[in-house]
């Protein structure tokens, strides 16, 4: 591995993987303002696949196209992503156009982009579950950026100017915290001087993160969709929970297995699914952020089983706070995290994502090894502990379901 810092003090990190045909890099530029309006960052974004002052979106698709360039632009919690995947010898020219797509964006066509996301998030949301899951972020994350969703840009987005679009884009180029990082066959002293001719008037100016905190929840918060035509009941459960940087972070991610992310073996599957027949769906998320966390269990099922899924999550939440678990079952869910995570580095992509993420979070570039060894030091006793310590706290509850099945199961009245 090596790290390098160019002129303009953006920090450079490269994992050189000799005999790889295709090299990838990845450019994280932090967040460090809540948006001003639903969307602003979602919307700039999409728009930079539109063309610039050089080439038409149309001309940029053809390009990439015949060069078998791959570009994704991705408007995340607490960043915005730049990622392109191209040939080793193509290198120069897909740095060219990402280049050209930072500097040269015109966001001329954003009205036609607003409605045309205007209309793909009014098709997502004809989804119960996407309805479900929105809801619950809006409920766990309430009156703060991460809890915005769809229904929220909708409602907002038309009222987003090109003033808007350039002045956040401006801080973006300008201000916000920004790495590099690459994965390939490629030569150190090209990729340099590359990255140098191509990215040197960007500039970082590392300002305080003004983002709103994510507040702890002071009790439970219960949201409800009523949907007539609603076959299954979709429900999520969940609480708040520390971010990246937590000591439990580890302690996390093996509750995360146990209880419903390590499929036919989890708790959440065996107990819910596999016994009570309740569903085929059902598992946790544990999804870290700079701000805060998210760790949430989820179920779609039959309506009249509302209250039973929910006897069902509590119960498995109790066991896991108060029983200590075998030994058997430690080995295992640790195996289990410990394996799907050998596969987060499989490409160069994967790692150049990775590898630049965890430093873009000044973790360190190792910190998915340092966590796998922290992951086989996990106590039985801790996990227990750390269940105990936020499972016991307030949750939020997103429950999508018809009218009547919500009433039976003393939904409604608890709004």
């Amino acid at each position: 591995m090596e790290k390098y810092t160019l002129k303009n003090g953006i920090n450079v990190l490269v994992k050189n993987n000799k005999n790889t045909p295709r090299v990838a890099v990845v450019l994280y530029a932090k967040l460090n303002r809540d948006e001003e309006k639903a969307g602003l960052y979602y919307l700039l974004t999409q728009l930079l696949y539109q063309g610039t002052i050089t080439k038409t979106s149309e001309e940029l698709a053809n390009i990439l196209d015949e060069n078998a360039i791959d570009l994704c632009i991705e408007k995340k919690a607490d960043y915005i992503r730049f990622k392109v995947f191209c040939l080793n010898e193509d290198i120069n020219l897909a740095l060219e156009i990402l280049q050209d797509i930072i500097e040269n964006s015109t966001f001329k066509d954003y009205e036609k982009e607003i409605i045309k996301i205007k209309g793909e998030f009014e098709s997502d949301l004809d989804s119960a579950k996407i309805q479900a899951q929105d809801n619950y972020y809006r409920t766990i994350f309430k009156n703060h950026p991460y809890g915005i969703g769809r229904k929220e840009i909708i409602e907002e987005i038309n009222s987003i100017t090109k003033e808007d679009l350039l002045k956040a884009y401006e801080e973006i180029k300008y201000n916000a915290q920004k790495n590099i990082s690459v994965a390939g066959d490629i030569d150190n002293k090209l990729l340099y001087e590359l990255l140098e001719k191509h990215f040197c008037n960007l500039k970082i100016q590392n300002e305080q993160d003004t983002r709103k905190e994510v507040k702890i929840l002071e009790e439970n918060l219960i949201s409800t969709i009523e949907k007539e035509d609603a076959n299954q009941a979709q429900i999520f459960q969940g609480w708040v929970m520390p971010n990246i940087y937590s000591d439990d972070y580890a302690s996390i991610v093996l509750l995360n297995t146990i209880l419903g992310s390590s499929g036919l073996s989890s708790r959440l599957f065996l107990e819910l699914r596999e016994k009570q027949g309740l569903a085929y769906t059902v598992r946790s998320v544990f999804e870290p952020y700079i701000l805060s966390g998210s760790f949430f269990v989820y179920i779609a099922t039959e309506p009249k089983n509302i209250k039973t899924s929910l006897d069902g999550f509590k119960t498995e939440i109790d066991k896991i706070m108060s029983q200590i678990m075998s030994d058997e079952e430690l080995k295992n869910a640790k195996n289990n995290a410990i394996g799907k995570r050998q596969f987060y580095k499989e490409t160069n992509m994967l790692e150049a994502s990775l590898n630049g993420y965890y430093e873009f979070l000044g973790l360190g570039y190792d910190f998915e090894e340092k966590l796998i060894e922290k992951i086989k030091t996990v106590t039985k006793e801790q996990i227990m502990q750390t269940a105990e310590k936020y499972f016991s706290k307030p949750h939020a509850l997103s429950v999508l379901a018809p009218k009547e099945y919500l009433k039976n199961a003393n939904l409604l009245k608890l709004c």
